[in-house]
C-alpha cells in the first residue's frame, strides 16, 4: 500500500512513539522511510534578534543542526536495526513555517504517507504555541497520519 513513508521527528517526548508508527507501517509495507526534522530559522531572521546577540545567531543556528544531525542519525539506526531502508532529510528555512517545509519536503520526495505526531495541546497553549500538526493537515498533499502523544 504504502511505498515512501516520510516521518516527522524532533527532540520531544513524541518521537519514539512517533518513530516506533512510522517503523511499523514501514516494515510491514516494504516501504521505504524518510526521517525528516525541520529547522524553525525564523527567529534568527529577526533583525533585532541578530544585532542582539551579533555573535551568538550562527552559532546557534550550528548548535541546532548539529543537535538535529545527532538525534535524526540515531532515529536511522533504529529504523535501520529494524530492517527498513531509510535515508535522512533535515530541512530549515527563515521564512517559512515548520509545516510549510514538511508539507514541500513530503511532496520532492514522492512520499506516500507523512506520519507526525501531535501533542494534544488545547485552549490558550495551543493558541500561543500553535500546531504543525493542525497546519499539516490543511496543507499536506499526501496521506496524513497523526500520532497521538502520551
Amino acid at each position: 500500500m504504502y511505498k515512501r513513508i516520510m516521518v516527522a521527528v524532533d527532540e520531544s517526548f513524541m518521537t519514539n512513539k512517533v518513530l516506533g508508527t512510522a517503523i511499523e507501517i514501514a516494515k510491514s509495507n516494504g516501504a521505504k522511510l524518510a526521517i525528516c526534522h525541520a529547522i524553525d530559522e525564523t527567529i534568527f531572521a529577526n533583525r533585532e534578534v541578530e544585532m542582539m546577540m551579533p555573535n551568538s545567531v550562527g552559532k546557534a543556528e550550528y548548535r541546532l543542526r548539529l543537535g538535529a544531525q545527532g538525534f535524526l542519525g540515531k532515529a536511522a539506526d533504529t529504523a535501520r536495526a529494524a530492517g527498513v531502508e531509510v535515508e535522512i532529510k533535515l530541512v530549515e528555512s527563515e521564512q517559512k513555517h515548520v509545516s510549510d517545509m514538511l508539507a514541500d519536503t513530503s511532496a520532492e520526495w514522492q512520499a506516500d504517507l507523512l506520519v507526525v505526531g501531535t501533542h494534544g495541546r488545547r485552549g490558550m497553549e495551543r493558541y500561543f504555541v500553535g500546531s504543525v500538526a493542525e497546519r499539516l493537515v490543511r496543507k499536506a498533499g499526501t496521506s496524513l497520519l497523526l500520532v497521538r502523544g502520551e
